[in-house]
């Protein structure tokens, strides 16, 4: 049994802010009933209508990987009318994006309209590792490389670092271009990391999460991610 306004969020129709407003305006029945309390629990065989639309039934499980563009919003819409991660994948099925990335952050998302299995891949108890290229303005000291390394806190938290390495380092330019990898998933994490240190984020891609990576795909390119590889999110 989980809560209601949980499950509908879990099958991609909208946020779970949004479901309490719509459960609220007594716009959700389960099983022709109309529900207005917030603290109602439904199992997996009630069936879920909003606007007496059935929203679980007969549906078809998808998962995705895209590689996102620059400018792009990772979300299922955006008041100001831009582009958005969901846009750019043609399907039926209301699929969304799996965390976040930044408008201008590129690289490799998940979506999908599988709850369970997007809740799998962002709860913190699993540290599923995501790796990140970073260009950073400004040349890395051995003094920030032990920092990093040691652990630095961001909001009373220390930020685990599971890998990092130095790619290039431009003396000429004044930029240093980085890899590092981290298994959470806080808002603007690898920006307010080296913002601690000095070094401002000039470009962000996301080349790993997982065993997965963006391999051939090319920017705004996805492919489906395949059975075996879900099953195996599932042993992380």
């Amino acid at each position: 049994m989980e809560r209601l306004q949980k499950v509908i969020a879990n099958f991609g129709y909208t946020s779970r802010r949004k479901a309490e407003e719509l459960i609220l305006q007594g716009l959700v029945k389960v099983n022709g009933i109309t529900i207005k309390e917030l603290g109602t629990k439904v199992a997996s065989t009630d069936i879920i209508s909003i606007n007496d639309v059935i929203i679980n039934k007969n549906i078809n499980y998808e998962y995705y990987l895209l590689n996102k563009p620059r400018g792009v919003i990772s979300s299922v819409s955006d008041k100001e009318k831009r582009k958005t991660v969901v846009d750019l994948i043609p399907t039926q099925e209301r699929i969304y994006p799996v965390g976040r990335l930044d408008y201008n952050t590129t690289g490799l998302i998940i979506l999908t309209n599988d709850g369970d299995f997007a809740n799998h891949l962002m709860h913190p108890s699993n540290e599923i590792e995501k790796t990140y290229v970073a260009k950073l303005e400004g040349i890395i000291t051995k003094e920030n490389i032990n920092k990093i390394k040691q652990g630095i806190v961001i909001d009373k938290r220390k930020v685990e670092v599971k890998r990092f390495k130095v790619k290039q380092k431009n003396i000429a330019k004044n930029n240093t271009i980085v890899e590092i990898t981290i298994i959470e998933g806080r808002n603007h994490i690898i920006k307010n990391l080296f913002a601690e240190l000095h070094l401002p984020v000039l470009k962000l891609s996301r080349i790993g999460y997982g065993f997965l990576t963006i391999g051939n795909l090319k920017s705004g390119e996805y492919r489906k991610l395949q059975i075996k590889e879900v099953k195996k999110f599932y042993s992380l």
